[in-house]
């Protein structure tokens, strides 16, 4: 989400030349290896070529909405993940105005899905990636409620959160589960005229000074309680995609939260 236009070749080697060394791939952006029909093993041949490693694909959409199209979906990305080297396959839930379901129905279908994804994750040795989103309609906002369902359906060993900055701060959630999160997702939000419930994904660029989400801080607080694991950018705004030179933004923006960091570890 970085830089949709590249290919998965450039967009591998712009990682390596910024000494970056693990990426994640996209099933939603224009070109994407799924649309092309591209081999899995054409893509492990690629990150192998620029020594970069594929964490996740994502994403498996309306995760929680199990069907049989969801069925074949799940396992065509799982596969893929399988053979390209991906080490985890990123879930999204469903995510829409008029879905119209009861608290107890979302978290039957909740555990329904984790249920029928398990063993097929458990047999390709994909992680499952629950991220919960923090728009106002999803059927899954809480990240604690992601963790009760996991539970229930045994899954922690298969199963772990995506600590989203941005869907942090919208669903307002106060818990952060770093032992039980996989990856974090970040982006900033500048605008102050915003309201919390105006906030889009379009809105999202690459974290900044006038940053509104506190991602220096939601870091922080990750580190502090145990997280060792990757944290990606995930910037939607087409300001960033029409970026002509997305490497020193990048840095620049690495640069940012590093100091921002360096100071509150000082403090």
């Amino acid at each position: 989400m970085l830089a949709p236009q590249m290919t998965l070749d450039a967009f591998f080697g712009m990682a390596a030349s910024m000494r970056i060394n693990a990426v994640e791939i996209r099933n939603d952006i224009a070109g994407n290896p799924f649309e092309q029909k591209t081999p899995a093993e054409d893509v492990k041949a690629l990150a192998e070529k620029h020594s970069v490693e594929i964490i996740s694909i994502n994403a498996l959409q309306r995760f929680n909405e199990w069907s049989d199209t969801r069925l074949t979906e799940a396992n065509e990305l799982i596969g893929f993940a399988e053979r390209c080297g991906s080490k985890a396959l990123v879930m999204c839930p469903v995510n829409d105005h008029d879905y119209g379901k009861s608290d107890d129905e979302l978290a039957a279908n909740l555990r329904q899905s984790l249920k029928e994804l398990k063993p097929l994750l458990e047999t390709a040795g994909v992680t499952g990636l629950v991220e919960p989103l923090g728009f106002p309609q999803c059927s899954l906002r809480l990240k604690a409620d992601a963790v009760a369902a996991i539970r229930d359906v045994d899954g922690e060993g298969v199963f772990k959160l995506v600590h989203d900055t941005f869907h942090h701060h919208l669903a307002e959630e106060t818990e952060f589960f770093a032992d039980q999160t996989g990856l974090m997702h970040i982006s900033g939000v500048e605008d102050p005229d915003l309201s919390i419930a105006q906030m889009l994904d379009d809105h999202r660029l690459l974290v900044s000074k006038a940053d509104r989400l506190g991602n220096a801080a939601q870091i922080k607080t990750m580190l502090a309680n145990g997280y060792t694991g990757h944290v990606s950018l995930e910037p939607f705004s087409p300001v960033v995609h029409a970026l002509e030179n997305v490497v020193d933004a990048t840095q620049a923006s690495f640069d940012i939260l590093k100091k921002e960091l360096q100071a509150a570890t000082a403090t």
